[in-house]
């Protein structure tokens, strides 16, 4: 179900994220699709770990070296489903922890994330490139 990503992956994650952001009421859209096609492809998958869902990818997860979460984004249809947190486990294996960020109106991810032992650590007034409040969380062993 879980499974590493390729490079092929790209197009398909980069597309899971740009119709979150298009769904989500008041997310700023600061990339175009295209932008985000680009980086996802030339900088996300050759230069961090990804995870995705399998048959079709619905879903994924790309993390830092150092085990920083940069996205952990599913589309409707792959939503309670448990795939959430079969990719949030598979980041944790071998590790001894993970920091993150969302957003604070992302009650949702939010919930998700106590659920799942992820604590929020800080919070910011829209210190980010989107200009909205935030939330650092983080997850020990």
């Amino acid at each position: 179900m879980i499974r590493p990503a390729p490079p092929a992956d790209a197009a398909a994650c980069a597309g899971i994220l740009n119709d979150w952001v298009d769904a989500t009421d008041g997310m700023t859209r600061v990339h175009s699709h295209a932008d985000v096609r680009h980086h996802s492809a030339e900088r996300v998958l050759p230069r961090q770990t990804v995870w995705v869902t399998d048959a079709p990818v619905d879903g994924f997860l790309a993390a830092q070296d150092g085990g920083m979460v940069t996205a952990l984004c599913l589309a409707p249809r792959a939503r309670g489903l448990g795939r959430e947190r079969a990719l949030l486990d598979q980041a944790k294996t071998g590790r001894n922890s993970l920091s993150l960020w969302t957003f604070q109106a992302n009650d949702g991810a939010r919930r998700f994330c106590a659920a799942n032992g992820v604590r929020e650590v800080a919070r910011t007034e829209a210190d980010n490139e989107e200009r909205l409040p935030d939330v650092h969380l983080a997850w020990a062993a």
